[in-house]
């Protein structure tokens, strides 16, 4: 029976700072600090595109499950590199700390293509997943908790992505309404960088918002959201791998291959993650993408398998068609 948890939601749904909601105050790269606007209110350029509403995006399907409420396209598109570390700082609808605390952190990414990112139109994103953050190891407190208390969140960016303009979609997912169907509360906002370097990976796979999501996601209806110790599957794609491109940049390669909107691993099977302004918290649970430099021993392997699922056709393999033919040439004649 799910009645205790349906009147939590309910008592919870009443209180001032759920009713609150909140923004992305700024975004931080590499120690270098960005501003955003309040939503609605634009009063200087900025790398982060306005929202003109501080609810939250209800419903998978919004179109606006891109980069925010009606966002608008930012004037700045400012420098990032691979491995750059980017810190999100929240606030609420009043300035104050971001008054949530239970649901994911998740971070995207999306190729700008042959435009510049200030001119790009987010609705037509190809996005790959690149960071994740859900419980503390303790099963119950999520990371979401430490943005409530003030403190913005730090990813690291893949460290060997391809040159050229990105969207940086990071996003919360509030889901202390979470135990009814179509209770979650989706906040995704949208930074413009152009990330430098000679890296020359891309992403495996893509997805779209809307369409990465379905409101019935176990990530995202939740009935089990308040038992303390409930495992939690984040919603969307896996993180994704990086391939190389064989040359060519992000943006004629990073749409070349779709991922279906799969549910991906749980919460549990997350490694470490670190905020600002304190020092990295060693109990909390966060997944980079491969490539990304982590602080966690976990490190996602460079060898092994490709990412087409074939063993023995990664970097490096010694498999040759020819060799393989006369080898079955002959067994035949045997």
């Amino acid at each position: 029976m799910h009645s205790v948890p349906i009147f939590l939601a309910s008592v919870f749904a009443a209180l001032p700072y759920v009713t609150a909601h909140g923004y992305l105050k700024s975004v931080s790269i590499d120690g270098k600090t960005y501003e955003g606007n309040v939503p609605n209110h634009a009063s200087g350029d900025s790398p982060i595109r306005l929202i003109d509403d501080i609810d939250p995006v209800k419903g998978v399907d919004n179109p606006n499950m891109s980069c925010g409420q009606n966002a608008q396209k930012a004037a700045l598109v400012v420098p990032a590199n691979p491995g750059s570390s980017v810190s999100f700082a929240w606030a609420s609808g009043n300035g104050g700390n971001w008054p949530h605390n239970t649901g994911p952190m998740m971070t995207y990414m999306a190729s700008c293509g042959d435009t510049t990112c200030d001119k790009f139109d987010a609705s037509g994103a190809q996005w790959f997943k690149v960071d994740e953050a859900g419980k503390k190891s303790d099963g119950s407190t999520w990371v979401q908790q430490d943005v409530m208390n003030g403190q913005a969140y730090t990813m690291t960016l893949p460290s060997d992505i391809a040159p050229g303009g990105y969207l940086i979609r990071h996003e919360i997912i509030a889901l202390q309404l979470a135990v009814s169907m179509g209770g979650a509360e989706f906040y995704p906002s949208c930074t413009q960088v152009r990330v430098g370097g000679n890296g020359n990976g891309v992403p495996n796979a893509t997805v779209s918002f809307p369409g990465a999501y379905s409101d019935s996601d176990p990530g995202i209806f939740d009935p089990n959201v308040y038992n303390p110790g409930s495992s939690y599957t984040f919603p969307g794609p896996a993180i994704a791998a990086f391939v190389t491109d064989g040359g060519n940049n992000a943006a004629a390669s990073s749409s070349s291959a779709l991922s279906s909107p799969s549910a991906s691993s749980p919460a549990a099977s997350s490694t470490s993650t670190a905020f600002s302004p304190s020092p990295t918290t060693s109990d909390s649970t966060s997944t980079q993408a491969a490539g990304a430099s982590l602080t966690s021993s976990f490190a996602p392997s460079t060898t092994g398998a490709s990412p087409s699922g074939c063993p023995g056709m990664d970097n490096g393999s010694e498999y040759r068609p020819r060799r393989f033919s006369r080898v079955m040439r002959k067994l035949k004649r045997n």
